[in-house]
């Protein structure tokens, strides 16, 4: 799949091209099934499939104190999207500037200009532009005006409920696992390097893999049992805590740390994938160091029981 990082770097070869734009956050089956739907359209027109995203959202940019927590890192989206078959991303730099760019403006220098599309697929209340004043009917216009097809996306439905970023992260903040699975079309996973801590949870008997969320906001908060990939040949049982540490006095951005059971080996700098498989318990403060080692000891027997993990045998 081409990356192709900003529209200054789009080049000859890019033009000529079906589209869809989108955050495409968690790339679950309602966005699974646009990209089929343009994979299909590229058949037709016998040109290549290419999704259209931002980096960061525009939310992000917009308002950050009401961004919502990602499902996906950029690097996770968009190895999602590219198993999905698609051939080419335009990945646009999302900052003030962009955010002003008139909506007409947007249309003729990266979609007519740039990509030369010859069709859109976009949901029929698709807002671009600044203030977002750009909408499927100017895109209609100007797609007559510019010779390309607008096509609006019917929503995608799960059961009864649309499939959408936002009831995903609702159904992980509830700890409903299974709903985000079925959502999602596959288990949620959280990716991350493997970096150094603070060695706390060594000195207390329980070390951890500290792996960086490189977000604002987790999309998880608590202590699961999960399965973690990466790190050995197979997944590895483990318990982990996903948020503010607040016995330890509270950090400002939320962490992933990891007990791996019965684990030992150098994993620093490896790229994981952490698998929840059951929520244990919300974080919480404890008043003494004793009273947190007690509840991550029940912690640990929990997750032993629910992933069939048990404890290594002592002595002969």
């Amino acid at each position: 799949m081409k990356v192709i990082r900003g529209s200054h770097n789009i080049r000859p070869a890019h033009r000529g091209c079906v589209a869809t734009i989108g955050n495409f956050d968690g790339v679950h089956l309602g966005h699974r099934s646009v990209f089929e739907r343009l994979l299909a359209r590229g058949r037709e027109f016998g040109l290549p499939a290419t999704v259209i995203t931002f980096e960061p959202q525009p939310l992000e940019v917009l308002a950050p104190h009401a961004a919502p927590a990602r499902l996906t890192r950029l690097r996770e989206k968009l190895a999602a999207i590219q198993d999905c078959g698609i051939e080419q991303v335009l990945l646009l730099p999302f900052g003030p500037r962009f955010a002003a760019m008139p909506p007409r403006d947007f249309v003729r220098a990266v979609l007519v200009e740039g990509l030369g599309i010859a069709s859109l697929l976009v949901g029929d209340d698709f807002r671009f532009g600044r203030g977002r004043g750009g909408d499927i009917a100017l895109l209609r216009a100007m797609g007559a005006a510019h010779g390309f097809a607008v096509e609006d996306l019917d929503t995608i439905t799960h059961g009864t409920e649309r499939i959408s970023s936002t009831r995903i992260r609702e159904a992980l903040a509830a700890g409903d696992l299974e709903q985000a699975r079925h959502l999602l079309g596959r288990p949620y996973r959280i990716c991350g390097r493997v970096v150094h801590g603070d060695k706390r949870g060594r000195s207390i008997g329980f070390p951890t893999a500290n792996i960086g969320l490189r977000r604002r906001i987790s999309p998880l908060s608590g202590v699961y049992a999960v399965m973690v990939h990466g790190v050995a040949p197979d997944p590895w049982p483990g318990v982990a805590n996903v948020g503010v540490r607040p016995t330890f006095g509270g950090d400002v951005r939320p962490l992933l740390e990891v007990h791996l059971l019965d684990f030992a080996g150098d994993i620093y700098d490896r790229h994981a994938e952490v698998e929840p498989r059951l929520k244990l318990r919300d974080e919480a403060r404890f008043d003494s160091l004793e009273a947190l080692v007690r509840q991550i000891e029940r912690d640990v027997a929990a997750a032993r029981a629910f992933l069939g993990r048990s404890p290594p045998r002592r002595g002969p």
